[in-house]
């Protein structure tokens, strides 16, 4: 039996233009309780900087060989949150990452208008618990790296051509509710999601 062809329409006809794309990604992720800063590429990382320091944040977690980590390391002033560089093992210093770390950033793939989500590749650089330990997770999100669906992001920049062996979809900082449905921020992830938009 040979299996249907596979019918991707519905998914190509929904279309946003660049300003209602990121209108609709920030009102349904702020629906979620989602932050946003916004800043320029010449600015970020002083603009994380001075976000943390007004937010009382101690440290911050980063990837030092990422693009985005150099920025950080060759940018970041005296005086702000301390920035801490991702160990190659997490033996090195789990109790400090799980006790003692605020703030972690990531960099993003993008992000999807149909679900207002982010698009994140964990790598070595960047692993997984970076976004998921710290009680706040940064996420630099490039304003010309934003799409209508998950088929698009996947189709535009060739998937199929090396999947990654773990993909995120994130929408909001974690949430989940006990049996009386109180509703709880923090438990199995970060308590707070900040979007940093590079325009």
């Amino acid at each position: 039996m040979t299996p249907p062809e596979s019918d991707f329409a519905v998914l190509r006809n929904k279309r946003w233009d660049g300003a209602e794309r990121l209108e609709r990604i920030k009102r349904m992720m702020e629906a979620v309780h989602t932050e946003f800063l916004e800043t320029t590429e010449a600015d970020w990382p002083a603009d994380v900087q001075a976000f943390l320091k007004a937010q009382g944040t101690r440290n911050l977690l980063f990837g030092p060989a990422t693009e985005a980590g150099g920025r950080l390391s060759a940018e970041w002033a005296e005086g702000g949150p301390e920035l801490i560089p991702y160990a190659d093992r997490v033996e090195t210093f789990k109790e400090r990452l799980f006790d003692g770390i605020d703030a972690g950033i990531t960099t993003t793939l993008g992000a999807i208008a149909d679900t207002g989500s982010l698009i994140v590749w964990p790598t070595p650089e960047e692993p997984r618990l970076m976004s998921l330990v710290p009680h706040m997770h940064l996420a630099l999100l490039r304003a010309d790296a934003l799409y209508d669906t998950f088929w698009q992001a996947m189709t535009e920049n060739r998937w199929a051509d090396g999947m990654p062996t773990n993909a995120l979809l994130i929408s909001g900082p974690s949430k989940t509710a006990d049996i009386e449905q109180t509703l709880a921020y923090g438990v199995h992830g970060p308590k707070r999601l900040v979007v940093v938009i590079i325009r």
